[in-house]
């Protein structure tokens, strides 16, 4: 309950300015209506209220005050008050997936036909057939790693893009998983809808861990390393990676059972890792609109607005 009530905010703010005007005219109504101002300097106190007729009822509503009350009712509505929040209307029902593929010569080597390459083209595929409408984007790493598409529900150009990145279009030779990592992480970031990490990676270079750990954040967002090699090859450097990314390792499966699990696990990363673009405070002034109403009612009674 504390915290709920901590979380009790206005979204916009600024409207209860409007309420010093409501105030203002409230307190200047109820003077002009008092007509026993000028008549108490010169009239006892004890004697005034047996002189007039009508001066001395304050417990009764005015229309002044009753439009006193409205207005502030309505500053109170449009100034959003708020205490929970809500799943952005634009946010993606399933979160994105930043894909790194490690671009290096052994992922050319045949031990997985066709090859360890274009096996993870073909998982690929099958993961985004299975999220159909996710979004992903790719980075492509060797020594050095580069975003080669944000996030995007495209498929198409996806594939076509990973298909056409081989390891002569590389700049550098080499091992930067944990540069290829902090990418993805940092685009996912700045997307703001959430989402994990998937690495297809058939090796990973020595002396790496210092390195992935401070990539992986301490499994800050969720990522999972698909292995593509052999079930009987994966080595211990795929799996040391795996532990300092705080990665869920999977195994290379001859049918669609690692990418299943894949999907699960990615469906499972929603927007709720954080980020505040995922969520917004709900809209709440709304509920005082029935009590609006009823007050705005009272003007339709017979003589309210001639009354004093």
């Amino acid at each position: 309950m504390t915290m709920a009530l901590a979380d009790v905010h206005f979204l916009r703010p600024w409207v209860l300015v409007l309420l010093v005007p409501a105030t203002a005219l409230w307190w200047l109504t109820r003077a002009r209506s008092d007509t026993t101002t000028r008549w108490r300097e010169v009239v006892a106190p004890d004697l005034l209220p047996l002189l007039t007729a009508g001066g001395g009822e304050r417990g009764r509503i005015t229309p002044a005050a009753m439009l006193a009350a409205v207005w502030a009712l309505g500053t109170i509505a449009v100034a959003g008050p708020t205490w929970a929040r809500e799943p952005a209307p634009f946010a993606a029902t399933q979160p994105p997936v930043m894909l790194v593929v490690r671009v290096t010569p052994s992922m050319q080597t045949a031990d997985v036909a066709p090859s360890r390459a274009e096996r993870a083209w073909q998982k690929v595929s099958d993961l985004l057939a299975l999220r159909e409408g996710a979004a992903a984007g790719l980075v492509a790493y060797s020594g050095s790693a580069h975003l080669v598409l944000p996030p995007t529900p495209d498929k198409a150009v996806l594939l076509s893009l990973l298909r056409a990145i081989s390891p002569e279009v590389m700049p550098v030779e080499g091992d930067q998983l944990a540069q290829a990592v902090s990418l993805a992480a940092r685009t996912l970031a700045s997307g703001g809808q959430g989402g994990s990490i998937l690495v297809l990676a058939d090796a990973v270079a020595p002396g790496q861990d210092a390195l992935l750990q401070a990539a992986g954040g301490a499994g800050a967002r969720p990522m999972t390393l698909l292995a593509m090699v052999p079930p009987d090859q994966a080595s211990a450097a795929l799996e040391g990676a795996a532990t300092a990314l705080s990665a869920s390792l999977v195994p290379l499966s001859p049918d669609d059972g690692d990418v299943r699990r894949i999907a699960r696990r990615l469906d499972g990363a929603r927007a709720s890792v954080g980020d505040p673009a995922s969520e917004r405070w709900a809209e709440t002034g709304y509920w005082l609109t029935p009590l609006l109403a009823a007050l705005v009612a009272a003007w339709f009674r017979r003589g309210w607005v001639l009354a004093r």
